[in-house]
């Protein structure tokens, strides 16, 4: 059984900043490519940034320059960084990873169950 638990979320004033983490943790052999998503209220979840294991970051367009991506791969561990935050980053941030759980398995996809970002005066 594999989880990620995502923390680090909450208030924050248009401007601030907050770091999230997130944790995989269970029956893991081995971990490729590791994402944040965040889904605004009415809207779909969209990519907010990924990165593979070689530490390769891909980001929205929305976020550049303000958010940064990191991995720890024997803690098996994935941050953001989120600087200069805007009203519009407010959503539910959720933590992906691909993952096998055995040498043999295919990579699955798994998700954490979110955490909340408000981002307002």
């Amino acid at each position: 059984q594999v989880q990620l638990v995502e923390s680090g979320g909450g208030l924050v004033q248009p401007g601030g900043s907050l770091r999230l983490s997130c944790v995989a943790s269970g029956s893991i052999f081995s971990i490729n490519n590791m994402a944040w998503y965040r889904q605004a209220p009415g809207k779909e979840r969209e990519l907010v940034a990924d990165i593979t294991t070689g530490g390769s970051a891909n980001y929205a367009d929305s976020v550049k320059a303000r958010f940064t991506i990191s991995r720890d791969n024997d803690k098996k561990m994935l941050s953001l960084q989120m600087n200069s935050l805007e009203v519009e980053d407010t959503a539910v941030y959720y933590c992906n990873a691909l993952i096998r759980t055995t040498r043999w398995s295919p990579y699955m996809n798994y998700w954490g169950e979110g955490t909340l970002i408000t981002v307002s005066s």
